[in-house]
């Protein structure tokens, strides 16, 4: 599923968009959920708390407010991965948003083929990304985590959190499912513990810390859990 924002602070110009976007996703047979957002402070401030909620946002250039660049730019401050197509009926407006990497650019009135086109390009981008994410579903919502910036995972009973420099993610699962599935760079430092291994700041008297938080090392999983942290030592400084 392809999640889409919609930011534009005309009513209109946001229900014709969703309009065009439902129709094409159902001729492509591609799933997608569209959220819609009517001023660019406010996609700005959603984004701050859902981040890696929304896998492109269609930003229009002129908006009252926050214009469509500053907005961008804003959003690229904590988000680099988002797609993200401007919206305009200025063509030379165009060039301003080569500074947040956007995706593509959509004159006014928006042509299906284009659009189409974006989409297109959109899916790609998410589908080359999705190696370098750990996806997550809960009540909230689904959310599609980098896993560079995972710190750790704990597991209380059935449920299991993902803890990131920025927020939480508890959701119903099995740790050794989750190891298995983050890959290589992550350590099982405990049956309750799993740390992503480059996140650690010290390994010492059976313990690791990660900035102010310090998670233990059992006796069943310390010798594995060192050669872990010795084989991504060496692949780092392998350049690996």
């Amino acid at each position: 599923m392809l999640r889409v924002g919609i930011c534009d602070d005309e009513q209109k110009a946001r229900e014709a968009l969703s309009l065009m976007l439902t129709v094409l996703s159902d001729r492509e047979e591609m799933a997608l959920k569209i959220y819609e957002f009517s001023s660019g402070e406010g996609v700005v401030k959603w984004l701050t708390n859902h981040p890696g909620e929304l896998d492109l946002l269609f930003l229009d250039i002129d908006m009252r407010g926050m214009d469509g660049i500053t907005t961008g730019k804003e959003i690229r401050k904590t988000d680099m991965g988002l797609s993200i197509a401007y919206l305009t009926g200025h063509p030379e407006q165009v060039f301003q948003g080569y500074a947040v990497g956007a995706l593509d650019y959509l004159i006014k009135p928006l042509e299906k083929d284009k659009l189409r086109e974006v989409l297109k390009r959109a899916m790609v981008a998410l589908q080359l990304t999705e190696q370098d994410t750990y996806t997550v579903r809960n009540a909230e919502g689904l959310y599609r985590i980098p896993k560079r910036e995972i710190r750790y995972v704990y597991s209380d009973r059935r449920l299991v959190t993902i803890e990131t420099s920025r927020r939480s993610y508890t959701f119903y699962g099995k740790l050794g499912e989750v190891e298995q599935d983050l890959g290589n760079g992550f350590v099982r430092i405990h049956k309750r513990y799993l740390v992503r291994a480059q996140a650690v700041d010290q390994v010492e008297s059976g313990q690791v810390k990660l900035g102010e938080v310090t998670l233990p090392i059992s006796r069943t999983h310390r010798q594995a859990a060192m050669q872990g942290f010795a084989r991504t030592l060496l692949n780092k400084e392998a350049g690996e």
